[in-house]
């Protein structure tokens, strides 16, 4: 199927469902929570999203990829029940604005072998191919591959704005999406039913979905000879949602990054921007920019909200510091979950420092008139927490 071969009722629920099946010769995609959420996001991509040809054969793709992963879970488990006795121990999730260093943190405390991290290949593809013998050297990467290279030659101004590796530590906001409640959709499309749908329901499906992915990651991962002690997981978009996170992860350990939403959310409208400009010709900046600035404001009035409700929870970080003077922070964060801080954590850290350093990638250039923003209006949207934390 070609990017201009995707008729109006193949972008259909039950067009997708078909597809995968017969992808994948199975029938089971799990629990049925997935399917309100999906079908709304797919009359969303077809009524609101004006998509090119490209964007309609990329979000075709990716429903039918996320189904696809659905089944080859469920068949996972089906033949190894023993997935679902992994325990989720105490994980640190890291969460902040996008834009706030959370992903350096993020990649740079990943580099400790003590924590199993999600990584890039995995969370878009969680289920291995079913004869895959651990061994060999896994189909998942090498697709990968070619999808991130893909992205970059479609809009190479991405590599500026976020570092993508294949084979690095990455959001599991990608896991979310496999339950179909995530903001991945409204990072690529213009779909604002979607989005309000998400915002309006409770997301608790998305998190015990994220919870079963985690489990069958880990046991993959033990099984290809990595032993860890807890995960390490980063997504901003558990701002929107960090009272469910708790509810569903009880122990976990809660790393919040911060940064002047003054230069964060015309950063985060400007990625946003540069991924709905592959999928449609008809993108407004300024749409981006409202969408995605009230978007942010709600997940940070949420995220202080139940933080008065655990405060335990939570340790802040801030940008400023982290690249300032990143081991320190992480030296807090140490502290904050209970960990030794080793000489070998520190030589891989120290390493991953040396290599990944941020002038080695071009810049990002944006402004604040381009995305519809002002500073009163910005610090008006965001003042209770611009007062709370900087």
């Amino acid at each position: 199927m070609t990017e201009q071969a995707i008729p109006e009722d193949e972008l259909s629920v039950d067009a997708l469902l078909a597809a995968a099946s017969e992808a994948t010769g199975l029938s089971d995609f799990g629990d049925d929570s997935f399917r309100e959420p999906m079908a709304v996001l797919v009359k969303a991509l077809n009524e609101e999203a004006s998509l090119n040809a490209a964007g309609r054969y990329g979000q075709y793709q990716r429903i039918l990829n996320i189904l696809i992963n659905r089944l080859r879970v469920e068949a996972w488990i089906a033949k190894h029940p023993e997935i679902l006795d992994e325990k989720v121990l105490a994980p640190v999730v890291i969460i902040g604005l996008q834009r706030t260093g959370s992903t350096y943190t993020h990649r740079i405390l990943a580099s400790d072998q003590r924590f199993f991290a999600p990584l890039w290949y995995e969370v878009r593809n969680p289920a291995p191919a079913l004869d895959w013998d651990f061994k060999s050297k896994d189909a998942r990467i090498t697709s990968a591959e070619a999808e991130v290279a893909a992205m970059l030659e479609a809009n190479p101004e991405l590599a500026a704005i976020h570092p993508m590796d294949p084979v690095a530590a990455d959001e599991d906001i990608m896991l979310l999406e496999h339950s179909f409640y995530s903001t991945i959709p409204d990072a690529f499309c213009n779909v604002p039913s979607y989005g309000q749908w998400n915002d309006s329901h409770d997301n608790t499906p998305g998190y015990e979905y994220l919870k079963r992915l985690l489990q069958c990651l880990q046991w993959q991962k033990k099984r290809s000879g990595q032993q860890a002690q807890r995960w390490l997981l980063k997504t901003p978009h558990h701002l929107h949602h960090v009272a469910t996170l708790l509810k569903v992860f009880p122990d976990a350990k809660i790393v919040q990054t911060h940064r002047d939403p003054l230069q964060t959310i015309p950063s985060a409208a400007s990625m946003n921007y540069n991924l709905w400009i592959m999928c449609s010709d008809e993108v407004d900046p300024k749409v981006v920019g409202a969408q995605w600035a009230e978007k942010y404001a709600r997940g940070t009035r949420h995220t202080m909200a139940t933080r008065r409700e655990h405060p335990e929870a939570f340790l802040d970080v801030w940008y400023k510091d982290t690249i300032d003077d990143p081991l320190k922070t992480v030296e807090r964060v140490y502290d904050f979950i209970g960990m030794p801080l080793t000489d070998a954590a520190r030589d891989a850290m120290e390493r991953y420092r040396e290599d990944n350093k941020r002038d080695a990638r071009p810049s990002h250039d944006y402004t604040l008139e381009q995305f519809g923003f002002s500073e009163d209006q910005l610090k008006a949207m965001f003042a209770e927490y611009r007062e709370a934390y900087l």
